[in-house]
C-alpha cells in the first residue's frame, strides 16, 4: 500500500457538500466599495454566498470535469517527487479561476489550456453553484470554503473585475498597503488563512514573498472533517509493517475493520475500495495496485480510467487494514504551472492581465499551495490553501548598450572643447 496514492484520492473529497467560517476582516483592512477610479458598480452579493440562480447540472458538470483533468495532469507532475504527496485541485483551480477571469491574450488560452476552464457562462455560474454547495450547512460533516481578493489600497481595478470576482467567487475585495507595510499584510492574510482552515494551514506565505510592488493577492481556503460511516476500531490498531520500496519496510500503525461491507473492485493491476463518510455524500477512493505495478497503475491513472473503475464497483465484506497518517506539504507552484504551459502568466514582459486593471501592469510572482491531511480511526481532517500573489511591473531603467557602431568624442568640460573625437566600427581590430 502507498501513501501517496491514499492522499491523492483524499483530494477528491474538498470538491464536494458545509458553512463557512464567519468571515472577520481585520480592523485596519478597508474593503474596496467606493474608489473614484472605479468604474461601475460592486456586485451587492450576500456576503458568504455566490450568484448561482442561472447556474445548471451542465455548468457544474463542466466545472468538475475541468477540475478533475487538472488534478490528475498535476499529480503525475508530482507523483515522481519524494515523500508524500497531497494537494486540493479545488483550492487551486479556483484561485487560478479568479486570476483567469483577469487574464487576456495569451496569458488567458495558456491558462485556459493547463486548468482547461469552461466558457465564461458555464465557468462562473458552475463555480458559483460548487462554492454554495460546498458550503452548505450539514451535520453529518464540516465541509467549507472561502474566497479572498487582498488589493494595493489606492490601487486601480476595474469594478468589472472586482463584481465577478465577488458575484461568482464570493471573492470580496479587502485593501491592504502592500507599499508601507508588506510583512504586516502578509500576517493579515495568513491569519485569514488560519482561520478559515480551523489552523491546519499556518503561515501560507513565507515572509519576503510579498513586498512594495505586490498590488494583488488572491486566496482560496478549504477545509474538510468527517466521521467514518463505519468507524474503525481503535482496538484493533497495531504496528504492521509497510513496504516503502522492495528495499525498505518501515512499522506504521495499521487500522483494521471487518464484517462491514463496502464498494469494491479489483483487476489484474489493483484493488480499489470507496469507504463512506457519515451521511455518506462524501468518501475516500482508496487504490491499491499490487504488488510492482504502481508505477503502471499511475501512468494510466486518469478521468476516465476512474470513472471506469467507480462503475464497477460492487459491495464486498472483505477485511480492510488502512494506516493511520498525517503529514502536510507545500508547494511552490510557479515553475510546476511554467512547465505544464502558461508561462506568459509569469513573464512581466509577456502578462496580460488588463482585465483586471485595464492596463498590462501586473504579473503573477508567486503561486503557493499548501495542504494537510490526517486519517485515523474516528475518519479524516483535510484542509487546503493556496495563494496567487501578484506584483506590478517595475519600470525599467534605461539601458546604453554600446553594441553598434559608435562615435565618440574627448572634450574639456568648462569649454567644451574638443580635444579628441573618433567613430569605433568594430571595437575588436587594433
Amino acid at each position: 500500500m502507498n501513501t501517496k496514492i491514499i492522499a491523492f484520492i483524499v483530494l477528491a473529497l474538498l470538491a464536494y457538500g458545509c458553512t463557512a467560517p464567519e468571515t472577520r476582516l481585520p480592523d485596519n483592512a478597508a474593503v474596496i466599495s467606493d474608489n473614484a477610479s472605479l468604474h461601475g458598480t460592486i456586485c451587492t452579493t450576500a456576503a458568504g454566498s455566490c450568484d448561482d440562480a442561472e447556474a445548471t447540472p451542465d455548468d457544474v458538470s463542466a466545472v468538475v470535469s475541468a477540475n478533475n483533468q487538472f488534478a490528475f495532469e498535476l499529480y503525475s507532475k508530482y507523483r515522481s517527487k519524494p515523500g508524500n504527496v497531497f494537494f486540493s485541485p479545488y483550492s487551486i483551480s479556483t484561485a487560478l479561476a479568479m486570476t483567469y477571469e483577469g487574464a487576456r491574450g495569451q496569458t488567458a488560452v495558456e491558462m485556459q489550456s493547463v486548468f482547461h476552464f469552461p466558457s465564461d457562462d458555464s465557468r462562473r455560474k458552475g463555480n458559483a453553484r460548487i462554492y454554495n454547495e460546498i458550503n452548505t450547512q450539514n451535520e453529518d460533516y464540516k465541509l467549507s470554503t472561502a474566497n479572498s481578493l487582498w488589493a494595493q489600497k489606492d490601487y486601480s481595478f476595474l469594478a468589472n473585475y472586482l463584481s465577478i470576482a465577488e458575484k461568482f467567487y464570493s471573492g470580496k475585495a479587502t485593501n491592504l498597503d502592500f507599499m508601507a507595510d508588506p510583512e504586516g499584510s502578509r500576517q493579515i492574510i495568513n491569519a485569514w488563512v488560519e482561520e478559515r482552515t480551523n489552523n491546519k494551514i499556518k503561515d501560507l506565505i513565507p515572509k519576503g514573498l510579498i513586498n512594495k510592488l505586490t498590488r494583488l493577492v488572491l486566496t482560496n481556503a478549504v477545509y474538510f472533517k468527517g466521521n467514518w460511516l463505519a468507524q474503525f476500531d481503535k482496538s484493533k490498531t497495531h504496528e504492521a509493517p509497510f513496504r516503502i520500496s522492495p528495499e525498505k519496510t518501515v512499522n506504521a500503525q495499521m487500522m483494521a475493520i471487518s464484517d462491514v461491507k463496502f464498494n469494491y473492485t479489483e483487476t489484474s493491476d489493483l484493488q480499489m475500495i470507496e469507504l463512506p463518510y457519515r451521511g455518506n455524500e462524501l468518501s475516500m477512493l482508496v487504490i491499491l495496485p499490487k504488488e510492482g505495478k504502481m508505477e503502471q497503475v499511475e501512468q494510466n491513472l486518469n478521468v476516465e480510467k476512474l470513472n471506469e473503475l467507480k462503475s464497477r464497483l460492487h459491495d464486498a465484506e472483505i477485511p480492510v487494514y488502512l494506516p493511520k497518517f498525517k503529514f502536510e506539504t507545500k508547494y511552490f507552484m510557479a515553475q510546476d504551472l511554467i512547465d505544464m504551459g502558461m508561462p506568459s502568466a509569469f513573464d512581466f514582459e509577456r502578462a496580460d492581465f488588463s482585465g483586471m486593471t485595464g492596463s498590462r501592469d501586473l504579473y503573477i510572482s508567486s503561486v503557493i499551495h499548501q495542504a494537510f491531511v490526517e486519517v485515523n480511526e474516528e475518519g479524516t481532517e483535510a484542509a487546503a490553501a493556496t495563494a496567487v500573489i501578484m506584483e506590478q511591473i517595475a519600470a525599467m531603467p534605461a539601458v546604453f548598450r554600446a553594441d553598434r557602431p559608435f562615435i565618440f568624442i574627448i572634450q574639456q568640460k568648462d569649454s567644451g572643447d574638443i580635444l579628441f573625437m573618433g567613430k569605433v566600427n568594430d571595437p575588436t581590430k587594433q
